[in-house]
């Protein structure tokens, strides 16, 4: 199983045609037969005029299998990417190999935080190995959504998604494991392996599977 997430910017101003092509043509033209869609977010704090959406494939030939079907479909080709093609700045996709696969949240009314972080050279895999052996201490606090090493652009990087009710609940989640010894003891084990850290908090579009 492989995962792509996949970022687009829209021109100022654009974002509200987008969702409507999005929920009206684009969803429903695709579904879940071109690869399997896990949630589809706008971004909040930092870069905005962001689209963002989470697909799984078995393999990146099957993959590259359901894009090409995807092309003869003529809702999507003759509608939808005419609909979209103005108002996307650009677009940007990164490739994901599971170590904690996504899992679907039961509640609504989410907020999601998706870190990524950059690794020395060679410490993506090891960083995230020591982390999945210190998660039953995180996840005391909130559970975690997803765990991911890079495959492309960045090899080198690892990503993983966090979902709270709100933004209160991340504070006095963040704030409970920073002081929790386990925690403390991979935060001291973990940061010589990591150059860069970025975070991006998103909402959940109305069509979205994550809510």
């Amino acid at each position: 199983m492989i995962y792509e997430m996949r970022t687009y910017t829209m021109y100022p101003g654009k974002m509200p045609a987008y969702l409507k092509a999005a929920e009206t043509i684009g969803r429903p033209a695709r579904g879940d037969n071109y690869g399997m869609n896990h949630g589809y977010w706008t971004s909040e704090f930092g870069q905005v005029n962001q689209i963002w959406h989470l697909w799984s494939y078995p393999s990146l030939d099957e993959r590259d299998r359901l894009r090409g079907e995807l092309q003869k479909n003529p809702k999507w080709t003759g509608e939808y990417v005419p609909a979209i093609r103005d108002l996307i700045i650009r677009q940007d996709l990164q490739i994901w190999n599971a170590v904690v696969d996504y899992k679907q949240p039961t509640t609504e009314g989410n907020v999601y935080e998706l870190r990524t972080y950059r690794t020395h050279l060679g410490q993506a895999r090891p960083w995230t190995n020591l982390m999945k052996e210190y998660l039953p201490a995180r996840e005391k606090y909130s559970p975690i959504h997803g765990l991911w090493v890079g495959e492309f652009p960045q090899p080198n990087s690892v990503s993983h998604m966090w979902v709270y009710k709100d933004l209160a609940a991340r504070t006095a989640a963040r704030a409970g494991a920073t002081k929790d010894p386990k925690w403390q003891e991979f935060l001291g084990k973990g940061a010589p392996m990591l150059a860069e850290m970025q975070s991006v908090l998103l909402l959940p579009t109305s069509y979205s599977k994550s809510k």
